[in-house]
């Protein structure tokens, strides 16, 4: 294992993570979160406000990138076990993913200016395509490395609660100075999409790059990864689908926590994909995103510590629980924006940073517990069927944000040109920030409570999967 790992004392039988591991692991979320970000707020309205791409056409595109990621994340799974077997380390695909996602993420926001609306939409759907490639090449493996590097069940709430902590950095720095950086050039939005990607781009690097340092190497090599397809190249692509289908349903609680986490982030997918049309149609300021983006950030960053608190004393599920109907009472108040619509949103969508922070900690601290429950001879395999499901959650909600549009008559528009939308699409973007991510959190309540592993589950005799 890396050196940077140290033991705690003889008798607890855990590994005790160095704050140089915790730190470099942390940083990837520079990255994952950036990314996660930046195309989830201000993609869509790239396409339909800066390229004339209609709302329908938008929401596609954003869907098809993301079902590409959904298909390949199995089998990135799969090849990080492989990559495990092989090298007793997963460090390879995600230097990989380190490497061409910035590359690509600057192309998606590259489309030259006077391309017909077709065009710019191909463009873009083809480098949006490859980033979210490279994403998963560097994701998939990096969602597996808590079980690996630690277990401890407390310590890897401690490892995710400070991931989480530099997640919430990266929402602020990309959601709010990614905007701020493309109205540097208010006379040519096409440039200030360019610049603001290739700033982003270097930041996406170099945390990517810092995180992979972290992955073992040397380990020794996990004869079950190695042996868990068989050797024929078309049976071993789909042998990473069997193995992630094994998974699901020889884990419970593993589907319980996806369900939940997929959930949550089709909601916060909503809401990140209609910040910026709230900012424009709503408070009628297209800069406003940024105080939006503030409101939600600070606090969390604030409350993340605080959950890794409430879960050693009260357990991570509860705390869970407790983040997430936290959340839902946002989204209720946020609902009388229809009627009052104004800057007192900012408290609401405050609260809603501050459960989020908890929402984001604990499954992901959850998911290691899962993982070592199951035998710990999975972790990339769970880590694709994860990454597929959280990316199919956060395409969904820019999906049903487009669909909404398209069905209240959104008016699509290219950089510089001035128009009005109607009553009934504003009334569709309020809602998509509000009432329908409420409902959604009321579903993801349901199958949190069918969550039912625990601590003496973990690190006791085990409950049967």
């Amino acid at each position: 294992m890396d050196s940077a790992l140290n033991r705690a004392a003889p008798d607890s039988g855990q590994t005790r993570l160095s704050r140089a591991t915790v730190a470099r692991y942390a940083a990837g979320s520079l990255g994952t979160g950036g990314f996660a970000t930046l195309p989830g707020l201000v993609l869509v309205y790239y396409l339909t406000d800066s390229l004339g791409v209609t709302a329908l056409a938008a929401g596609l595109i954003v869907t098809l990138a993301k079902i590409w990621d959904v298909v390949i994340d199995p089998v990135i799974g799969g090849l990080s076990d492989r990559a495990l077997a092989r090298s007793g380390s997963r460090r390879g695909p995600m230097l990989v993913g380190a490497i061409g996602l910035p590359i690509a993420f600057t192309l998606t926001f590259a489309v030259p200016a006077g391309l017909a609306p077709a065009a710019a939409g191909t463009w873009v759907v083809v480098a949006f395509i490859a980033a979210a490639t490279f994403f998963s090449l560097f994701q998939v493996p990096y969602i597996a490395l808590p079980a690996e590097l630690t277990d401890g069940y407390g310590e890897r709430t401690r490892l995710l609660t400070w991931r989480v902590v530099v997640l919430t950095l990266a929402i602020l720095l990309f959601g709010a100075g990614g905007p701020e950086l493309r109205g540097l050039f208010p006379d040519n939005p096409l440039l200030g999409y360019l610049v603001m990607a290739v700033v982003a781009s270097i930041v996406l690097c170099a945390g990517l790059w810092i995180a992979s340092t972290v992955a073992p190497r040397g380990a020794r090599p996990v004869a079950a990864a190695a042996s868990s397809v068989s050797n024929g190249p078309d049976q071993r692509f789909l042998g990473h689908y069997r193995a992630g289908v094994a998974a699901l349903r020889e884990s419970q609680p593993f589907r319980a926590l996806l369900a939940t986490f997929m959930i949550q982030g089709l909601t916060t997918g909503l809401m990140l994909a209609g910040a910026q049309f709230v900012a424009t149609w709503v408070l009628r300021d297209e800069g406003a995103v940024t105080i939006l983006f503030v409101a939600l950030i600070a606090p969390a960053l604030l409350v993340a510590p605080l959950w890794r608190v409430a879960a050693d004393r009260i357990g991570k599920e509860r705390a869970f629980r407790i983040a997430s109907v936290l959340f839902l009472i946002a989204t209720l108040l946020l609902v009388g924006m229809l009627w009052a619509p104004g800057w007192w949103i900012v408290a609401p969508v405050a609260l809603a940073g501050a459960a989020y922070a908890g929402m984001q900690t604990l499954p992901m601290a959850m998911l290691p517990d899962v993982i070592a429950h199951d035998g710990g001879d999975r972790a990339g395999v769970f880590g694709g069927v994860w990454t597929a499901g959280e990316t199919a959650g956060m395409a969904l909600g820019s999906t049903v944000l487009a669909l909404s549009l398209a069905a209240t008559g959104y008016v699509e528009s290219v950089a510089g040109q001035v128009v009005e939308q109607p009553s009934t699409a504003v009334a569709a973007i309020a809602l998509c920030f509000s009432l329908i991510p409420a409902l959604l959190m009321l579903l993801s309540l349901v199958t949190l409570g069918r969550y039912r592993l625990r601590e003496q589950d973990i690190t006791g005799a085990g409950a049967p999967r």
